[in-house]
């Protein structure tokens, strides 16, 4: 039976846009997380992306919840801080990066409008470095908190009952292989290679 030291049904969330520099490292994170550890059936690990309202029923089917992303609390680039409870939505999301996009603080919120939020939730956030890069990877200093940031993940699992151990947990609900932080940063081409400051066919002709 579940309990607050002991939920039974455990999401494990990662959101934010990996297209946006250190907007993914939520993303990254969870990625990060399936790759090295095997966790139980009772853990389910997803990349929520930036997929808003559409997360509801995964919250709906948890007891509790950890979310990895990238928050904009106001502190020194790259600097990690964990938000319990009730203090989550707060501090969810550090940028909708357009307009369409329904940050998880909105997602929280109807969850708990709707009566089926998870009892326990923890944010492990970090300060972004860096956003406005389309196209580019995690910066240095962000992408070392990922490390940081599992062990917070793996004692709170502890702590819930689950062990976790060195391997890997197959899931179905990570972004595509083709996507993932190696492919995508070892693939993104040079600032000579690619324009990144708007469309090249309309510049003024260098003389």
């Amino acid at each position: 039976m579940a309990s607050p030291n002991n939920p039974a049904r455990i999401l494990v969330l990662g959101i934010g846009n990996v297209l946006w520099a250190d907007e993914g490292f939520g993303v990254r994170c969870v990625e990060h997380l399936a790759a090295n550890w095997t966790l139980p059936d009772n853990v389910h690990l997803m990349d929520g992306g930036t997929q808003g309202l559409y997360l509801l029923p995964f919250l709906e089917d948890a007891d509790a919840l950890i979310v990895f992303d990238a928050v904009d609390y106001g502190l020194e680039p790259a600097t990690m801080k964990v938000v319990e409870n009730d203090e989550v939505p707060a501090f969810m999301g550090a940028k909708k990066m357009s307009l369409h996009q329904t940050g998880f603080q909105d997602v929280i919120a109807t969850a708990q409008l709707m009566g089926y939020c998870p009892e326990q939730m923890l944010l492990i956030g970090v300060q972004p470095v860096e956003l406005e890069d389309y196209g580019g990877g995690l910066r240095p200093l962000t992408a070392a908190c990922i490390d940081p940031a599992i062990d917070i993940a793996l004692a709170r699992l502890r702590d819930w009952g689950v062990t976790a151990r060195p391997g890997r947990t197959p899931t179905g609900d990570l972004a595509d292989p083709s996507i993932t932080r190696a492919a995508y940063e070892s693939g993104r081409p040079s600032e000579d290679a690619a324009c990144r400051i708007g469309d090249d066919r309309f510049f003024p002709a260098k003389v």
